[in-house]
């Protein structure tokens, strides 16, 4: 993208909800905005990483339920309980880092499935602290010294500058000697083990940094939903999630983003236009027909399509700005 192009790029999203008048669409920008921190979270471990997780939601639930309890229960400040929630979620990656440390492929997606099923029955059953299944309500809305974040449009530019820091962490990681060593990892690992690349390191390091990542997703969620549930840790989740970085272009850092807005608003434009039936078979055959048309994902589709010559075009393993 040119400078002249980014700039409009900045500028639209900085005065979005000036012209975006109806609430019920700056919710839907704000959704996709807490789901593009968590596309990008995934695509850390997916798309350079090479490793599957499916039990993305875990890092989500954690970081949602300990910046809820912390204001809550403890009467913490907005702030500090978003620092707590990064660093629980980012414990939580480096036990699951630790734990499948000798796993990979079917393994390693078995070892996050369950570790998302054991969190999820904690926060179910631990009644004491969670509530069970009556989850948390009246979680309080951020507070920025003397204003708070209670508006849509406040709390628009919270999740705004949450989206550009995940950005600029996830581009200044891959474009880094780190990201080399992720992509060598995700092509190669034996080979990329021969050379010096430490496996152990690498693959720990980006398990910590995507829960993180998933963690400050899931605190933006809590205070903007104002109430957790145990379903934050649903399935349905992390398979969205999968979707948007598969469906946007996985190893790509625009791909995420663009998935996340795509996967929000898409089905709310089909709630709009259809019943619950129908709305979900015309979702699943735009899927379908997404990934049979474009195999890629949508960015490296664009970007071979401007550049005019498909065949040498960037593939999932260049990353893009």
């Amino acid at each position: 993208m040119t400078a002249l192009g980014r700039g409009l790029l900045a500028a639209a999203m900085v005065t979005l909800p000036f012209w975006l008048a109806d609430p019920y669409y700056l919710h839907v920008v704000i959704m996709a905005g807490i789901f593009g921190v968590l596309a990008l979270s995934l695509n850390l471990l997916l798309g350079y990483a090479g490793q599957l997780s499916l039990g993305h939601a875990a890092f989500f639930g954690i970081g949602a339920y300990t910046s809820a309890l912390l204001t809550l229960k403890r009467e913490w400040s907005f702030w500090p309980a978003l620092a707590a929630a990064i660093a629980l979620a980012a414990a939580a990656g480096w036990i699951i880092g630790r734990l499948a440390l000798k796993l990979r492929g079917a393994y390693f997606v078995l070892v996050t499935i369950s570790f998302a099923g054991v969190i999820s029955l904690v926060s179910v059953n631990w009644i004491e602290l969670t509530n069970g299944p009556l989850g948390l309500p009246g979680v309080p809305a951020p507070d920025l010294g003397p204003w708070s974040l209670r508006t849509k449009a406040a709390y628009y530019y919270l999740v705004l500058a949450a989206v550009a820091l995940s950005y600029a962490v996830c581009r200044r990681l891959v474009r880094s000697r780190i990201g080399r060593a992720f992509v060598a990892l995700r092509e190669n690992e034996p080979l990329a083990e021969s050379i010096g690349v430490d496996v152990t390191h690498y693959l720990v390091l980006a398990a910590v940094v995507s829960a993180a990542m998933a963690g400050l997703g899931g605190s933006l969620y809590a205070h903007y939903t104002r109430f957790v549930s145990p379903e934050v840790f649903l399935f349905t989740y992390t398979v969205t999630m999968v979707i948007m970085v598969v469906a946007g272009g996985k190893g790509t850092l625009a791909g995420p983003l663009v998935g996340a807005v795509l996967f929000t608003a898409l089905p709310e434009a089909l709630r709009l236009a259809a019943s619950w039936q129908w709305q979900m078979l015309a979702y699943g055959s735009l899927l379908v027909l997404l990934v049979f048309f474009l195999p890629r994902g949508i960015v490296p589709q664009i970007v071979a399509s401007f550049s005019g010559h498909p065949r040498s075009a960037p593939t999932s393993r260049t990353p893009l700005q």
